[in-house]
């Protein structure tokens, strides 16, 4: 599975130009997306599918499988993939910048036929708990050796225990997949963090998706043993500023920013990992040690994988 010190990252939806939503993926690019992961210190990623029609989530998980399995690279930096949505909140903001056409409600058949185009490869899935009638998509990933994890969503409490209660044990991106005018009290990252002795918590560390104030405010609330890092990298990630495509839109990324659409609204991370870890320690405050744990270890146990 690589090489066990480097960054592990569990969501990354492209890179280096290269975008791993795209219909255009080449066997070329793909491999020149894992030499950029690799030249940044990157161990091991679950390459990330978003919403998007079935057709095409399909069509683009099989075509990047396909890929790998020809290339020792992408083999080894690839460890497996993470499919978040369709089955998310349909509701503004909560839904992100995932398409309203094609959310979808949680279907056991769409989500194994999604399942089958991963090729076996499928090691998380973001969904909404509240929309999973009677945690059937939560118990059948489980059941599968799959993580199941909340993303995107506004569970009410009891529904986010429920699902907790039949396997869930994940929550995507914390403080994003967000609305805006939420409860002062209670909302979902309040309702998320009440549960950390159960759900492994992952956060963007750039400041921009969550500031940094916000996120060492919440670290100091958890137990870091169950806390990780993710880039949620899309094509610039490592770039730089300028103007790129990504699936079906077109976004921009300005210094020390995310990625956003043209409207303004974040679409996903342009920072590397070595600069997440760097940020844990110079803006959150965390030892190296801790922002190890968080970047290196962690996410690959929250998978199952051994650490070292």
């Amino acid at each position: 599975m690589g090489n066990a010190t480097g960054f592990f990252d569990l969501q990354v939806n492209g890179y280096g130009g290269v975008d791993f939503n795209g219909d255009d993926l080449t066997a070329d690019s793909l491999h020149a997306a894992c030499q950029r992961l690799q030249a940044d210190g990157v161990a091991g990623i679950l390459a990330t599918f978003t919403t998007e029609s079935l057709e095409k989530m399909e069509r683009r998980m099989a075509n990047l499988v396909a890929h790998r399995e020809k290339d020792p690279l992408a083999e080894r930096m690839i460890v497996g993939i993470h499919i978040e949505g369709p089955f998310i909140s349909p509701t503004d903001g909560y839904r992100g910048a995932h398409p309203a056409d094609a959310v979808r409600t949680p279907n056991t058949d769409v989500m194994k036929r999604l399942l089958d185009a991963a090729g076996g490869l499928a090691r998380v899935v973001t969904l909404a708990p509240e929309c999973d009638e009677g945690q059937r998509l939560v118990r059948m990933l489980v059941g599968q050796g799959i993580v199941a994890s909340a993303g995107h969503c506004d569970a009410p409490l009891d529904d986010l225990r429920a699902a907790v209660d039949a396997g869930l044990s994940m929550f995507t991106h914390l403080g994003n997949g967000c609305a805006d005018g939420v409860h002062r009290h209670d909302n979902i990252i309040e309702r998320a963090l009440s549960l950390h002795e159960r759900l492994w918590l992952c956060f963007i560390a750039d400041g921009v998706h969550v500031p940094f104030f916000a996120l060492a405010n919440w670290l100091r609330a958890i137990d870091l043993d169950r806390a990780v890092v993710v880039t949620d990298a899309v094509t610039p990630a490592g770039l730089g500023p300028g103007v790129y495509a990504h699936g079906r839109h077109r976004i921009r990324v300005a210094r020390n920013d995310a990625a956003r659409l043209m409207d303004g609204s974040l679409v996903g991370g342009a920072i590397t990992m070595r600069q997440a870890a760097a940020n844990l320690v110079r803006e959150v405050g965390l030892s190296e040690e801790d922002a190890r744990r968080l970047t290196v270890t962690n996410p690959r146990q929250a998978i199952g994988l051994e650490a070292s």
